[in-house]
C-alpha cells in the first residue's frame, strides 16, 4: 500500500475520506473520535504525502486496496467534500464493505454545478501557477465565508497551497468514476446514511444536499453558523452528531 494512512484508537472501524486536502483536514475532528473508535485518516492519491499518480486515478478502487490492506472488512466511512462523492460512489459499488455513511457537504457525480460555480472554478485554474492567487480566490467563495473568519483559515491556506502544488506535480491524468454516476443510483444506498451541511454553505452544495433528501433515505442534518469547511470551525458539534448516529 504505497498511500499515506494513519490509525489512532480502537474500535468500530472509522474511515475519513477528504478531496481537496489532506489529513490535516481532521485535525480536530479525529481526535474526538479515536476516543470510540479505530480511526483511519488517509491521503489521496497525489495529495498529502501520498505519491502523485502515474495513472488515471480510480479513487474508490484506493480506497478499497487500503481496507483490504489493513484487514478491515466493514468500516463506517465519513467523507467531507469531494470525500464525501468518494465514499457515496464506494457504498454504491460495495455495499457489503459499509457499516454506515456519513456524508459532510457531500460532492455527487452526475450533478449540474451552476454557472456561477463554473465560472469560479475557470478563474481558480486562470491564475494557475500564482498559487497565492488561486487560494484567495477560492477563499473567496461564500461557502467559505465563515471559515476565512475563524481562526483556522491559516491551516486552510497551508493545506490548499501544499495541494495546488502537489496537483502541478501531476502527469496528465484523469479521476475515474463508476458508472452510471452516483445522481442516478442514490435510490440503491442501503447503509443508513447522515448527511451532515452547513447552513451557510454554498448554493450548489445546499441543493446536493436537497438532492440526497429527495432522492434517498439519508438523514438531513444542517448547522446553524457553519459553511462548507464544518470539520474546521465546529468539530465539538460535529463530532457529537456522528456519535449520536453510530450509536442508533
Amino acid at each position: 500500500m504505497d498511500l499515506y494512512y494513519e490509525v489512532n484508537g480502537n474500535g468500530q472501524p472509522v474511515v475519513l475520506l477528504t478531496g481537496g486536502a489532506d489529513v490535516r483536514n481532521w485535525t480536530f475532528v479525529a481526535p474526538l473520535l479515536a476516543k470510540h473508535y479505530k480511526v483511519v485518516a488517509f491521503d489521496g492519491r497525489g495529495t498529502g504525502k501520498s505519491p502523485s499518480p502515474l495513472e488515471d486515478v480510480n479513487q474508490v478502487e484506493d480506497l478499497l486496496l487500503l481496507l483490504d490492506h489493513l484487514g478491515i472488512n466493514q468500516a463506517t466511512l465519513i467523507g467531507h467534500s469531494m470525500g464525501g462523492q468518494i465514499a457515496t460512489e464506494f457504498a454504491l459499488n460495495y455495499p457489503e464493505r459499509v457499516s454506515k455513511l456519513i456524508l459532510l457537504a457531500p460532492g455527487l457525480s452526475g450533478f449540474t454545478y451552476s454557472k456561477e460555480f463554473e465560472e469560479n472554478i475557470k478563474r481558480i485554474h486562470e491564475a494557475a501557477p500564482d498559487i497565492n492567487k488561486m487560494v484567495d480566490l477560492l477563499l473567496g467563495d461564500p461557502s467559505y465565508r465563515v471559515l476565512t473568519m475563524s481562526p483556522h483559515r491559516d491551516l486552510m491556506v497551508q493545506m490548499l497551497r501544499h495541494h495546488m502544488g502537489r496537483m502541478f506535480e501531476w502527469p496528465a491524468v484523469k479521476l475515474i468514476w463508476p458508472q452510471p454516476p452516483a445522481i442516478e443510483r442514490l435510490g440503491e444506498l442501503s447503509a443508513k446514511t447522515l448527511l451532515i451541511i452547513g447552513k451557510e454553505d454554498s448554493p450548489d452544495n445546499l441543493r446536493v444536499a436537497n438532492y440526497f433528501r429527495k432522492h434517498s433515505n439519508a438523514q438531513i442534518t444542517e448547522i446553524p453558523g457553519a459553511d462548507h469547511m464544518i470539520n474546521l470551525t465546529h468539530p465539538e458539534k460535529l463530532y457529537h452528531q456522528i456519535t449520536d448516529f453510530m450509536k442508533e
